[in-house]
């Protein structure tokens, strides 16, 4: 019963906070008191009941938008690296435009949801007959064409897409879109199938970086839901089940068998976001271990230290555009956010204000 009780606090306090960043009638359901949520509720009916849509509303007011300031797809529909070279490369990269859609929906502002749409359909005119989608050669010379990479850039982007339907489906403005996601809805069945297809291929290509495992489990479970289809969030359970043996002893989650102060938020940032979703008790509880870790990360003046990192910032990897990976401040601020509301964690939250002041300080 204590649980419970924490639960309600919890969800109060979020609600309190959304309406302090939000004084709008929008924001108002958020309100509503949670007797109403009846006797017969277990600890996932009640976890379930913190919505994404209601976290995303009590982020600082502008984070949001500052934070997808670059998602926004460009006059061809093209989002991410495809918009930075200038033509179509590979789905994954129109992930972007999931994400700007997201933004608008929570700004109320459906214009803008409407422009961002566009990504979403120009990466549907890209789909193949076998429900994936067609790629070509990378600027860093590898192939994206392969059957294992064709997975993974299809569960890049799918796991926003999921992810943008079920927030709209969240939000007051799921009319708005209901046609166009229901014509939408035989399209991501097959694009769902072939992931489905492709699942062996999953850990054999990407086991090794665990962010890309809870990313796969986020496609899986966010269009499983959206599609009604158990069988896809059940995978999506068993690939979290595989990510939470990729920590060490201290519970950090690893890559490249060592420690990294960008991937390891952005597990914590994927996962935490599935778990609002598609509850996710075990690994929700490994959270805090890897969070406190992090927490050591973030320097005082919101710099993130990449002493000892195996991917990013110290040159051991080139991005997709083949640049030197660097730490994803974008998503270390997203993550810090989204862990400090749903956790209600002071020391999260001020570290999500100093990393975003950092990453937007004028240069």
């Amino acid at each position: 019963m204590n649980g419970l009780l924490n639960q309600i606090m919890l969800m109060s306090q979020i609600g309190a906070r959304a309406a302090s960043a939000c004084m709008k009638p929008a924001c108002w359901f958020v309100l509503v008191p949670f007797a109403l949520l009846g006797s017969a509720f277990g600890a996932d009916t009640v976890r379930s009941a913190l919505r994404e849509y209601d976290v995303l509303q009590s982020f600082p007011p502008g984070r949001l938008a500052a934070l997808s300031a670059h998602d926004k797809p460009d006059a061809k529909g093209l989002s991410g690296g495809n918009r930075a070279i200038g033509h179509w490369i590979e789905a994954g990269a129109q992930r972007g435009s999931c994400r700007a859609v997201i933004a608008a929906v929570v700004a109320g502002d459906l214009v803008a949801a409407d422009d961002a749409w566009r990504g979403i359909d120009v990466t549907f005119e890209h789909q193949r007959a076998d429900g994936g989608f067609t790629a070509e050669v990378r600027p860093d010379g590898d192939s994206a064409r392969s059957h294992g990479a064709a997975v993974e850039t299809a569960f890049f982007f799918l796991q926003e897409l999921g992810r943008a339907i079920l927030v709209i489906r969240e939000s007051p403005h799921e009319a708005h879109f209901h046609a166009r996601i229901a014509a939408l809805e035989p399209k991501l069945r097959r694009a769902c199938d072939f992931l489905s297809a492709g699942y062996d291929t999953i850990l054999p290509k990407s086991g090794h970086t665990v962010n890309r495992t809870i990313i796969a489990a986020k496609a899986f479970g966010t269009c499983g839901l959206v599609l009604h289809d158990e069988t896809l969030v059940a995978t999506s359970r068993k690939l979290i089940d595989h990510a939470l043996t990729r920590r060490d002893k201290d519970g950090v989650f690893i890559e490249k068998g060592g420690r990294d102060s960008s991937y390891n938020v952005v597990s914590i940032y994927f996962g935490q976001v599935l778990a609002l979703h598609v509850p996710l008790p075990e690994f929700e509880a490994a959270l805090p271990a890897a969070m406190a870790w992090q927490l050591t990360r973030i320097k005082e003046t919101g710099e993130v230290d990449v002493t000892g990192n195996t991917r990013t910032g110290v040159g051991k990897e080139k991005s997709y555009t083949g640049q030197p990976k660097q730490v994803n401040y974008t998503e270390v601020v997203l993550a810090l956010t989204f862990y400090g509301l749903v956790h209600q964690d002071p020391a999260a939250l001020a570290a999500a204000d100093r990393v975003f002041a950092y990453s937007h300080r004028p240069q």
